[in-house]
């Protein structure tokens, strides 16, 4: 049954603009991918670099023009990106909760059964001021069977 499990490769790509800074992220793991009724999920473990014992699952639910993403761990996090519109959104730090300000600018959702991509962009802000800009790109497909 473990088999079955994560059978799907993601590709994220991630970018932050941030004080005239721009970083990146790029990340590749494997995971669960799933369309129940009309929304998609993709399901996916982070690890972080500085400490291997720690991650988060993170689940991504994606209803036409509304992603949802929960992150859950050592601190939760909830975004909700819908385009066009701006949400208040929870996120936990160690210092406590922050409510901050999701704006999605664009959303490109291409998911289909097997797969596909799906592109975000938004900004952040904290007491109304921008704190940054920020874009994704997630591309899912199937693992191919390298049993031999």
């Amino acid at each position: 049954m473990e088999k079955d499990k994560e059978r799907f490769l993601i590709s994220i790509l991630g970018e932050q603009k941030l004080d005239g800074e721009t970083d990146k992220i790029e990340v590749l793991t494997a995971g669960n991918f799933m369309k129940k009724k009309d929304h998609y999920y993709i399901g996916y473990r982070e690890y972080d670099e500085d400490n291997p014992e720690t991650f988060f699952n993170n689940l991504i639910k994606v209803e036409g023009d509304m992603v949802t993403i929960n992150r859950k761990g050592p601190m939760r996090s909830q975004l909700m990106l819908e385009k066009g519109r701006r949400h208040q959104c929870i996120y936990q730090t160690v210092a406590g909760d922050l409510n901050i300000g999701v704006f999605t600018k664009t959303l490109e959702n291409k998911l289909h059964e097997k797969g596909g991509t799906l592109e975000v962009s938004y900004t952040l802000d904290f007491n109304t001021d921008l704190v940054s800009e920020n874009r994704f790109f997630i591309k899912i497909e199937e693992k191919q069977n390298t049993a031999r």
